[in-house]
């Protein structure tokens, strides 16, 4: 522990420095072969989406002494042959089923073969269906949940910032944090139920608090960099997110551990369900969220402004400063505030 403060407080200084911004087409090259993939996965793979979603038939057994997966799906086909069940443990005696959408009467077939296969009573046994139009007004909400999340992100951070550019660049960000999180759910065959979206959108709003925190820094560390010759433009951004590089990992572990142990629980001692599900996309969209704001945002932000007038003569003015003082061109390192 003593070595990773040590190694943040040299991150702080000066004295180590990641580069962010000095490799930021690596990180953006990188950062687009993932977009890519992630986009393509959903077109070879598609999504798991819920039964919300989709639309289907439901039925919620307890008090059973096989929760495992076979006994039930294969109960449900011996009913309904084309019902595709799936088997979904939500606890130690307790399992969910969904299927297609059934009619009335098979959903009290399969009722029946439900109860009599477990060996439990009728009042164990429920069932409900989710019809295709609720599924169709859950999606548009959604959608546009996510649409106004976005607009009013763009907004706020183009008021705070007072630049287009940063409010850009954090917006891209949170776009490779969607992209990337939903290619992974795709990839994985993870289920995409209302929770999950839930978690999702909370993950965006961490997303976007910790983009805020950085950016924060790096404004600090360039107001007036015109009248800076210690450091160019570009090294003063990647010094800002070198600075709360630490911090931002600090808190992307506080939150990781507490939803990774809820996360645990869900799955090994309640069984899957909302629990699972919404801590699931808590947990991959978080890590993902610290990657996107250290090596997307940040280093975009440094690219956005680099063709600046005022950016490529200040750059200039202390290559050349480093030149006459027969340095190398190379940031030197900090102790004091820039």
């Amino acid at each position: 522990m003593k070595r990773f403060f040590a190694w943040g407080n040299r991150l702080h200084n000066g004295e180590s420095s990641i580069p962010f911004v000095g490799k930021a087409k690596l990180w953006l090259m990188i950062t687009g072969v993932l977009v890519l993939l992630s986009l393509l996965v959903p077109l070879i793979a598609g999504f798991n989406f819920g039964i919300a979603f989709k639309g289907g038939s439901q039925f919620q057994i307890d008090h059973v002494s096989d929760t495992s997966p076979k006994k039930g799906e294969d109960l449900v086909s011996d009913v309904v042959a084309d019902s595709e069940p799936r088997l979904t443990p939500t606890g130690d005696t307790a399992v969910k089923i969904e299927t297609n959408q059934l009619s009335d009467d098979q959903m009290q077939e399969v009722r029946d073969a439900l109860v009599g296969g477990y060996d439990v009573k009728v009042e164990d046994v429920t069932s409900t269906f989710v019809g295709p139009e609720w599924g169709q007004d859950v999606t548009e909400k959604m959608l546009r949940a996510l649409v106004i999340f976005v607009g009013i992100a763009m907004i706020v951070m183009a008021l705070y910032f007072r630049t287009w550019k940063m409010s850009l660049a954090a917006i891209v960000g949170l776009f490779v944090v969607m992209i990337v999180t939903t290619g992974i759910y795709s990839a994985t065959g993870f289920e995409i139920t209302p929770e999950a979206v839930i978690g999702f959108l909370t993950v965006l709003s961490f997303s976007l608090y910790d983009t805020v925190v950085v950016f924060d820094k790096i404004r600090e560390n360039t107001t007036r960099f015109k009248d800076k010759r210690n450091l160019k433009f570009s090294e003063l951004v990647n010094l800002g997110v070198n600075q709360t590089t630490v911090r931002s990992i600090n808190t992307s572990v506080v939150s990781v551990l507490p939803i990774a142990s809820i996360l645990f629980i869900g799955v090994f001692l309640l069984g899957a369900g909302t629990l699972v599900d919404i801590s699931l996309s808590l947990f991959i969209g978080t890590i993902v969220a610290a990657a996107s704001t250290l090596f997307v945002a940040s280093p975009l932000y440094a690219l956005l402004r680099a063709n600046e007038p005022a950016v490529k003569e200040q750059e200039e003015a202390v290559r050349e400063l480093r030149l006459k003082n027969g340095a190398e061109d190379v940031p030197p390192v900090i102790h004091a505030e820039v």
